[in-house]
């Protein structure tokens, strides 16, 4: 608006001076170049919607990203928790690595015992006992590695008995052929096994709603399972992330605060066997508080949930996640019932899971609703003791006013009584 009406005032003022000097022609006003530039930026960032950076995805993976980590040698302290959490292409590689290192690696070993004994210049030769029998080079070195630490024995190449050193490095071969087998295939085994990947199967609503239940403002999301197999010990947490700036004026960047799901009632033990609909009462312990329906799109905060349990085939813990930001937090609506009863058994509609429908909810902010509830009871409780206090005083007036009737009465007998004695 300045901008605007600046460029206006700067086109009366040429257009004045340029009817004084040359009335043919009237050039447009620039507008300087910082101004250009300015006006649509403003006008974009106002118009268009603020966009929230996530702190946990959808699909439940945290959107952290670990930099300048100078003490990188803990993660080879923890070598086997590493190798599980690589990428399958790397741990694959990392396995087929391993394996051809320590054939290539055994297998010139036996190469070199065999030629420093003159194993090669005795080939065919009856009368010669070699360290191992048919071994002619490198490559026969190299089988005979990997026919040793696979333990597969084809029975053509043999170590003999007057190969003192061979026989140590067959035993020290086998000790730890042992070893990086035990280590690669636990690695790969745990990595197929991971509880993770039972997560997948955990899905959550799309959106979260807020609307009336049982006469009080409640936050509420779905949950459930889509296999036949159920999480034991299911229990559910959700916290809120959002930034936050103490009363000393310290900020804290994702401050986490916890939103009870029904931790003292034991609601967020979940018996997880058809969808189920978790919700949050919104009281003066909720940070949802003091947040009204107008004031929801403008708070950047985000809801992340979590569902832990223990899965019943493997009795592994495993764990899953999900978000929600404002603009997936739908005021005034609920879920679609999935959970009808058919013949002798339930079933369950997972076409409708993420389904919501409009309700009549009240656009106040739960801090609100009970102030104007509050003061919708005040005139009642203020007519009662009103009238309770009058009818108090009109019962103390008039025990005042007997009290002084019987003193008058008192002294008027007296002065009776002294009169007949005089």
């Amino acid at each position: 608006v300045c901008l605007s009406s600046m460029a206006a005032n700067v086109l009366e003022e040429d257009s004045m001076e340029q009817d004084i000097e040359s009335p043919v022609t009237i050039h447009q006003p620039k507008l300087p170049k910082q101004a250009r530039e300015d006006l649509p930026k403003n006008i974009s960032k106002e118009c268009a919607k603020r966009k929230i950076q996530r702190y946990v995805r959808k699909d439940g993976k945290c959107n952290v990203h670990h930099g300048n980590v100078r003490e990188t040698y803990r993660y080879l302290t923890d070598i086997f928790t590493t190798l599980v959490d690589l990428k399958w292409r790397f741990n694959l590689l990392i396995f087929v690595m391993v394996y051809t290192v320590t054939w290539l690696f055994f297998g010139m070993i036996w190469w070199l015992i065999a030629y420093m004994r003159g194993d090669m210049d005795h080939i065919g030769d009856s009368t010669w006992t070699p360290c191992v029998s048919n071994l002619n080079g490198f490559v026969s070195a190299f089988l005979f590695s990997i026919e040793t630490e696979t333990t597969i024995g084809y029975g053509y190449r043999v170590i003999t008995d007057k190969c003192p050193e061979g026989i140590i490095l067959l035993l020290v071969q086998s000790v730890l052929g042992s070893i990086v087998n035990a280590f690669m295939v636990g690695c790969m085994f745990v990595k197929i096994s991971q509880p993770k990947k039972r997560a997948e199967t955990l899905v959550f609503s799309t959106n979260a709603v807020i609307s009336m239940r049982d006469g009080k403002l409640c936050l509420m999301f779905r949950v459930g399972d889509l296999r036949n197999s159920h999480i034991v010990e299911a229990s559910i947490r959700a916290k809120l992330i959002k930034s936050k700036q103490t009363k000393e004026g310290e900020f804290i960047p994702l401050n986490q605060t916890d939103i009870n799901v029904g931790y003292y009632t034991g609601d967020d033990r979940l018996f997880l066997v058809s969808p189920l609909i978790i919700s949050h009462e919104i009281n003066q312990q909720s940070p949802f508080w003091e947040i009204s329906k107008a004031q929801l799109p403008k708070e950047e905060l985000e809801i992340v949930v979590i569902l832990e349990g223990m899965v019943e085939a493997t009795g592994m813990t495993c764990q899953a996640r999900s978000s929600y930001i404002t603009s997936e937090i739908l005021w005034g609506y609920r879920f679609t019932p999935v959970l009808t009863l058919e013949d002798g058994f339930y079933e369950v509609d997972y076409n409708s899971f993420h389904e919501t429908y409009e309700t009549n909810t009240p656009a106040y902010s739960a801090k609100e609703l009970a102030e104007m509830a509050s003061r919708a009871e005040l005139p009642l409780t203020w007519s009662v003791s009103s009238k309770l206090d009058q009818h108090a005083e009109l019962e103390t007036e008039e025990e005042e006013k007997n009290q002084e009737d019987q003193n008058e009465r008192n002294g008027d007998v007296a002065n009776l009584e002294n009169e007949s004695k005089v």
